[in-house]
């Protein structure tokens, strides 16, 4: 029985605490031995004072003097400061002994500290979908040669990862994602213009931040993790499609070339692919809500409106296109959402503007970190320009 010692880097998010609460439930399996946070200093420290971890993370360097004055008395772990500081708490040998990096950063800042646990030896457990999307060769490839694992959070990935259980990628005949459909599943496409923020973040299955919930509302979440799925299990992007599955009770689905399709099914609770993806290849009894088939009653399907979401048919384009196109559309997105956000831009144009990014580049095949890079800047320009 391995217990896993593991830095959570964006510790007070959703996925954050759900790791908190995985810890808590399976002591003897998991370890919080780093923990990093934005800005949330007094909830960073709540966690540290109860996890005692070596080391801590705070990006916001403005908020130190609250994180130290709230850590508890006599406790004084060693503090990476700033966007530097998360690779180097990812990275670093001397702060911590942990053997897993669970990256849980929303955007592109997750990037640098996942190559560095990778460099360090580190498996990675990946929430965020923007590191695989952005340089999905570049990461999957690095953590072949050191021998290492990259073992999927996101529910999606997760469930796909326990049906697959290592099976050769040449027996997928098809990947099935899972949607909830959103909060607009049913909704007209007329009345789209008119959704407000407040509108898009009610979601009906998931409780999530911002960002991600956004996405759910466009699509755009299900597009990326086409992209990632792409990376992660090496199946081709025309392999990987979509289903909308209003009561995300069933997590993702695999279609093997006999026509046997493999599902995993849980509620709704990030704490199951966080526990699979720190105890695997184990299964670990806990204390997580079990399914009641009796009270589910029925389990529904329909195909995405594709024509009224163009999310994932710009995603695929990009996935297929491969190079820096992926980045760019993740960057022109983040851009994209952040003004809806504010009241800057319709709900409908998040596509177009990501859309208009898009067909403004020109693709870089195998492209260097430092092209990534330069693309991603340079599709927040764009995008910026087109709000």
């Amino acid at each position: 029985m391995k217990k896993r010692r593991v830095i959570v880097l964006g510790a007070t998010g959703s996925i954050g605490q759900s790791a908190a609460k995985v810890a808590a439930d399976l002591p003897e399996r998991m370890e919080l031995v780093g923990l990093a946070a934005h800005r949330s200093a007094a909830a960073l420290a709540e966690q540290a004072n109860r996890f005692r971890p070596a080391a801590l993370g705070l990006v916001d360097e403005t908020k130190l003097g609250e994180l130290e004055a709230a850590l508890a008395p006599g406790y004084r772990p060693r503090i990476f400061l700033g966007e530097a500081g998360l690779t180097e708490l990812a990275g670093s040998r001397e702060a911590t002994d942990a053997d897993m990096v669970l990256v849980a950063i929303v955007g592109t800042g997750g990037l640098r500290p996942a190559l560095a646990a990778i460099e360090a030896g580190r498996d990675l457990a990946v929430a965020s979908k923007e590191i695989l999307v952005m340089a999905g060769e570049a990461v999957t490839s690095a953590a072949a040669r050191k021998g290492l694992r990259i073992l999927p959070v996101d529910s999606e990935h997760n469930a796909i990862f326990q049906c697959l259980e290592g099976r050769d990628p040449a027996t997928v005949r098809r990947l099935i994602l899972t949607a909830s459909g959103g909060p607009f599943r049913q909704t007209p496409r007329a009345q789209l213009d008119d959704v407000t923020p407040a509108q898009a973040l009610k979601h009906p299955t998931w409780n999530m931040g911002a960002k991600i919930t956004i996405d759910s509302a466009t699509l755009f979440n299900k597009g990326l993790e086409m992209i990632e799925a792409h990376w992660l299990f090496g199946v081709p992007m025309a392999r990987v499609e979509v289903v909308v599955h209003p009561q995300s009770i069933v997590h993702s689905m695999v279609e093997f070339v006999d026509a046997s399709v493999l599902a995993q099914l849980s509620h709704s609770d990030m704490c199951f692919p966080i526990q699979y993806a720190v105890t695997w290849p184990d299964r670990v009894a806990n204390t997580l809500r079990p399914l009641d088939f009796n009270a589910l009653r029925q389990l529904d399907f329909e195909p995405p409106r594709e024509a009224d979401f163009p999310a994932l048919r710009l995603a695929r384009t990009a996935g297929e296109t491969g190079g820096t196109l992926p980045a760019v559309l993740n960057a022109a997105n983040e851009v994209a959402v952040a003004a809806f956000l504010e009241n800057r831009l319709a709900f409908p144009r998040i596509w177009g503007v990501v859309e208009e990014t898009m067909t403004a580049h020109r693709p870089i095949a195998e492209p260097t970190l430092d092209a990534i890079l330069a693309a991603d800047a340079e599709a927040r320009r764009e995008a910026s320009n087109r709000l």
